[in-house]
């Protein structure tokens, strides 16, 4: 947590489970220990769902125009995103691979907010929740209407370990698709490091008795 500064902006950008469950006890954390609110960025589906807008709203989520992304970090808020987003929840798998395609958008908020990126990956998230979305006719439903619509099973009590990464400082030359590149570069170091390939639940569970688990 030394990472997630005292003050002043940043972005956290995350690879995202199943069902982001590591990212809300992140934001509760980020509470207790600094004092701060993490702003989020949540995929616009969402905020068509009845009652969640205003839920949505008191919790500082928004939809993710650039616009609304930069003004938040300009006034000095830590603002959390995944690129791979709903894609990568539904379509990643216990291999954890990163979904997020050629997406810069983040990259581009974080060079005109000169702002760093702190890195960050929870060990075990999809032992928590699995995804179907990986079954052929979900997959296609959903590249075929961004509706998700697979199921999500789980709510194994697992062992979660957030490991955050070095911050990427700003750099005034440096492209959105070269810093997008070194961010991705950086979750999947934390992946790499942190996670044993592919995960098991079962191995998850008996991590919460016993402290054998992939650090190095």
């Amino acid at each position: 947590m030394e990472k997630i500064p005292d003050e002043g902006a940043a972005l956290i950008v995350y690879y995202h489970g199943a069902i982001p469950i590591d990212y809300y006890y992140f934001l509760a954390k980020v509470i207790i220990q600094k004092g701060r609110i993490v702003h989020s960025v949540a995929d616009y589906f969402l905020f068509k769902v009845p009652g969640f807008k205003l839920l949505l709203e008191v919790f500082s989520v928004i939809h993710g125009p650039q616009e609304e992304c930069v003004k938040a970090l300009k006034s000095g808020h830590l603002l959390g995103i995944s690129p791979g987003g709903v894609r990568e929840a539904l379509l990643s798998d216990e291999t954890y691979p990163l979904l997020w395609g050629k997406r810069k958008g983040f990259a581009q908020v974080a060079i005109d907010s000169k702002v760093p990126i702190i890195p960050m990956f929870t060990q075990n998230v999809r032992e928590g929740f699995r995804s179907l979305g990986g079954l052929s006719f979900f997959r296609w439903s959903y590249e075929k209407f961004r509706v998700p619509m697979a199921p999500v099973y789980g709510g194994f009590p697992v062992k979660f370990r957030t490991y955050l990464g070095n911050p990427i400082p700003y750099d005034h030359n440096i492209s959105a698709a070269e810093l997008a590149e070194k961010t991705q570069q950086a979750v999947q170091a934390l992946i790499d490091r942190h996670q044993i390939i592919p995960g098991n639940v079962l191995r998850a569970l008996l991590e919460r008795f016993h402290s054998r688990h992939k650090d190095k």
